[in-house]
Order: C-alpha cells, then structure tokens, then sequence
C-alpha cells in the first residue's frame, strides 16, 4: 500500500497529497480536488467523529476466525463494505490517469476483492459512460449512481444506466449544490418525495433496487422508506456540499434507528480503516462505503490497488472483531463501543 499510495501521491500532485492521515486538514476549501467545502469543517467532522469513538477489549470467548461476510441489497460481499461513487479524474484528482481507466479499476478490483463498486455521474459525459462502461465489463455487476438532474436528463441516464445490466440504481440528491457542477453550469437539486417516488417506482418496475445517498435525519430516513428505497446511504458527501455539517458517525445510530428491517442503511464518511468500519456497523450500519481511499487506491495502483486497499481492510476488520468478541457481523453491536 505504501508503494500505492506513493504512486498515488505523485499523480495527483495539487489535488490530494495522499496524507499519512487523511483527515481533511491539508485541502481545506479545495473543491474542485479532494478536499471539504469552505472552512472543511464537514470534511474534519466526518473524521474526527469516527477518530473519537473508542472500543471495548473483550478477550475471554472463543473467537479466532470471525466471519465478515454480509449480504446486503443482495450482494453477497466479502466484508460489510462497498466502494463510494467517485468520478471526475481530471478536475478533481489531476488527470494521471484516464476517467475509464479509473472507473475500471474501482468497480473490477471490487468485484475482485468480493465487494461491489459504485460509479459516478457529471456534467462531462466521460463520467458517467466511463463508469457504465466499467459495470457492462463486469457484467453488470456495480451500482450506478446518478445525479439529481432536472427534467429529462435524469430519466435519460437512468435508461442509459439501465442498459448496464445492473441491480441497483442509486441517486446522490447529497450532490445538490456541489461547486463543480453550478461551474460548469449545470447545477442539480432536491428532489421532493413526490418526484422520488416515481423514480423508484419505475426502476422497481424494471426489477431492480434503488439506494438514496445523503440521508442525514431520522425525519428522511423515514421519508425514504416510505417512498419506496431499498437502502439509504447517511452521507454528507464527504464533507463536499454543505459547511459545518456533523460528521456521519455522530448521526448514523439515530437515523438508523427507525427504520431498521425497512431498509439497507449504509453509511459513508471518514472511513479509512477496518476498526473504522466496525464502529459503524455498532452504530447501526448494515455496510459502509469507502471514498477517497479507494480512490487513492486506484490511482496508484489501478485495479490491483483498489484489491489490496480492501484485503487490508478485511485483514484489519477481522483483527478488530476477534479483540472485540465479535463471531460475525450481525453480532456486532452498540456493546462493543466503550
């Protein structure tokens, strides 16, 4: 990984400086690039909240092969964990590589790793394409994520998603108001219940799932059940959107907490590790996704990087849960935080 993240370091020069802790300290302010909006304080939440959790030490039990494995959304993943959607190589990690040879790496190393990688969408159509590309190579295997488009943009690119093959749909509404995209002048916005509900019920129609990305309340959690999605993903985009935000680690358990068994509730936001990953899943988690490490990951080393990054992650997620007298994920629970 050290070789990996060196290589990263160098492509990406003036972008993201492959911090020893990625912590959002040293891009403050750098969207586009791969820090948090304005002062970063959502960015530093997302980290520091996770950083200040602490976990119990139980060693009197008889746990030596914990099982990691999950399922969730019908993806039988090999840890509780799945690669964020992440697109824009060239303006917002400094162009090292190309957007289809990015995007082919998070979603085959994924798929190799046992995990399920996301794309992303923009306004360069590259994105999108590069990404849908990458889930036909994989046989359809990848979650789309589409941007909250208005008018007939989003249904286009949900039909164009569609033509991948893939079993879930998901949408980021938590890109509404992201720097890049008023930019380039194509701003996205919030999507009320109403028009939510005829998005999922028309990829439902087509036999597949949907995920929201950007719940942050309980309040539209419940909202997001009731309307119909699959699975939630807490996110505040990684500190990207919105200022003075609070981490998601200081959110999950609440949010989570009326609709467990509604839906999947998955979590991104700050999660470098696999004692990161363990403390959400205690939170209320049933899986996480991972962003700019994974992202690191494939730009240092392709698809073999992005392999590594996640058996680094099951070895340190095993390692935590074994030290926690944890036999499996579903024993896991609010018991193991201190």
């Amino acid at each position: 990984m050290k070789e990996i993240n060196d290589k990263a370091r160098e492509l990406m020069k003036g972008y993201c400086r492959v911090c020893k802790v990625c912590d959002g300290k040293a891009c403050v302010g750098e969207v586009p690039g791969m820090g948090g909006l304005g002062t970063g304080a959502s960015f530093k939440s997302n980290y520091e909240a996770l950083a200040e959790i602490r976990l119990n030490m139980r060693l009197l039990h008889d746990v030596t092969e914990p099982d990691i494995t999950t399922s969730v959304l019908g993806y039988d993943l090999s840890l509780p964990v799945m690669a964020a959607p992440i697109g824009g190589v060239s303006f917002n990690m400094g162009g090292g590589i190309s957007e289809d040879a990015y995007a082919e790496a998070v979603v085959s190393g994924s798929k190799k790793a046992g995990v399920v990688g996301c794309t992303g969408d923009g306004v360069p159509p590259y994105v999108h394409e590069a990404g849908f590309a990458a889930i036909v190579k994989n046989g359809g295997y990848g979650i789309p994520f589409i941007k909250p488009w208005e008018g007939d943009e989003l249904d286009e690119k949900l039909e164009l998603a569609r033509t991948t093959g893939c079993t879930t749909f998901g949408m980021d509404v938590d890109a509404a108001g992201l720097i890049t995209l008023r930019q380039m002048g194509r701003p996205v916005s919030p999507k009320p219940a109403s028009e939510l509900k005829k998005i999922i019920d028309k990829v439902h129609s087509w036999g597949a799932k949907f995920i929201l990305k950007g719940v942050m309340t309980p309040g539209e959690a419940e909202l997001a059940a009731e309307v119909g999605a699959d699975g939630i993903v807490v996110s505040n985009h990684g500190g990207r959107v919105l200022d003075h935000a609070p981490g998601t680690a200081e959110v999950i358990h609440e949010v989570s907490e009326p609709v467990k068994g509604k839906l999947a509730v998955i979590v991104d936001g700050g999660i470098r590790t696999g004692i990161d990953v363990l403390k959400m899943i205690a939170l209320g988690a049933d899986a996480v996704m991972v962003g700019r490490p994974v992202a690191v990951a494939a730009m240092g080393g392709l698809e073999e990087g992005v392999e590594k990054y996640f058996d680094t992650l099951k070895a340190q997620l095993s390692g935590a849960m074994i030290l926690t007298g944890c036999k499996d994920i579903k024993s896991i629970d609010i018991n193991v935080l201190f």
